[in-house]
């Protein structure tokens, strides 16, 4: 692995810094460690497999996936044999990094997905370009650091402490909001930004109350409003579908038989 190490005399006193940052695509079985680290670093799958193993925990991970390194825990990694990973990192330090992390879950839970977010994977090729500058470089990387330190905040913030109460005010909310709002193109983040919760929070509480998970819940509604459709109605399969928020009349036929063991049009002649 190459590093591109940054040298710095006023590191103890700068709130954060990049001091490494890389690209690699492994050959198969490609291994670091065991090793300590002295400072943070959060490597990028982009494609392939792997895995890291820190604090007793070995980690499974693929395109898309991320983990954190913390200073002074002991780490190691593997591309895996058949498939092995292309990963690219961005390394950290500064007096207030912690604190930074700290407003993420991410010290606590050291692997993490960057599912969609174009904005944070492109913090890493940003970097690894400004990486290229022959002048001024640190001014931009310390800029491009702070932007991913947000990103990172925002994504995966740390979860507050909520009462009892406030986990039932939270369940009702969403269950008010899938009820009016199912015959849209709904996704479960959408209604975790619309509540200010965190996707996987909402998930947890959501499937204490109610047993079933935010999606499973989603799409048992919309078969029973489907239903309700087909038994009071005469409105083709293609508008009940998009009525009930699939627009792909074939995909909801098939979510419907599998529910309820006939198609739509089966379920109608038998009403």
């Amino acid at each position: 692995m190459k590093d591109f190490i940054f040298s710095n005399d006023f590191s103890r006193s700068l709130d954060a810094f990049v001091y490494t940052c890389g690209y690699e695509t492994c050959t198969p079985g490609h291994s670091y460690g065991p090793i300590l680290r002295s400072g943070y670093l959060i490597h990028y799958v982009l494609s392939g497999r792997g895995y890291y193993q820190v604090r007793g925990q070995t980690y499974r991970l693929g395109e898309g996936d991320a983990f954190l390194i913390c200073p002074d825990e002991l780490i190691y990694y593997e591309a895996d044999r058949k498939d092995p990973w292309t990963y690219t990192w961005i390394g950290f330090q500064g007096v207030k990094i912690r604190e930074y992390l700290d407003r993420t879950f991410l010290l606590t839970t050291p692997v993490f997905h960057y599912g969609q977010d174009d904005r944070i994977r492109l913090c890493h090729e940003k970097m690894f370009e400004a990486n290229q500058l022959s002048a001024n470089r640190d001014l931009i990387m310390n800029s491009i650091l702070y932007e991913y330190l947000f990103l990172l905040a925002r994504k995966f913030p740390k979860e507050p402490v909520r009462s009892r109460e406030n986990q039932a005010v939270y369940v009702e909310e969403a269950l008010r909001y899938l009820e009016s709002c199912y015959g849209q193109n709904l996704s479960i983040q959408s209604v975790a930004d619309e509540l200010g919760l965190d996707r996987s929070y909402l998930h947890r509480i959501f499937k204490a109350a109610t047993g079933a998970s935010p999606q499973e819940y989603l799409l048992d509604l919309r078969i029973r409003k489907a239903c309700d459709l087909l038994q009071r109605t005469d409105l083709s399969v293609s508008i009940i579908s998009r009525s009930v928020g699939y627009e792909d009349t074939l995909y909801f036929s098939r979510l419907f038989k599998k529910k309820k063991g006939v198609s739509p049009t089966g379920y109608r002649e038998g009403r």
